[in-house]
């Protein structure tokens, strides 16, 4: 019963991250401007890297990382790191996003996501408890 519930609750986690993601893509592209000078660092292309770092004896789940409405799923995680492949950002992109969803070991437990960009840390999101949830989005 009790795996049946934070199943439940990892699948509802899931789709609501998956929602944000294709919120953000929308209000990105309602904006595009074809006119308009480079902004953001649109004019250039970038290498991204998506992390997961979770507390002692939490287990990754599953990660949702992308650019711009182009997410990636990882799943079957496990572990208290992940890491993404190095992903290019094409020049246009607008942004960058990751959500990931870890079972701690106790209340107190933390899950940290973080996107690099170009070799430098740009964005970070944290979440605590038994049941964690992260996300971070960074605008180029």
């Amino acid at each position: 019963m009790k795996k049946t519930r934070i199943n439940q609750l990892l699948k509802g986690t899931f789709v609501v991250l998956l929602a944000t993601m294709l919120m953000g893509f929308v209000a990105s592209c309602s904006k595009d401007d074809d006119d308009t000078p480079n902004v953001n660092g649109a004019g250039k292309s970038h290498k991204v890297v998506f992390k997961a770092i979770a507390s002692a004896g939490s287990d990754i789940d599953v990660a949702v990382y992308g650019i711009d409405g182009n997410p990636t799923t990882a799943s079957s995680l496990s572990g208290t790191t992940w890491s993404s492949p190095e992903v290019t950002a094409e020049k246009g992109a607008y942004n960058a996003n990751v959500a990931v969803n870890a079972v701690g070991s106790n209340a107190s437990s933390t899950l940290k996501v973080q996107i690099w960009v170009d070799g430098e840390l740009k964005k970070e999101g944290t979440s605590s408890g038994q049941y964690l949830s992260a996300s971070a989005s960074y605008v180029f």
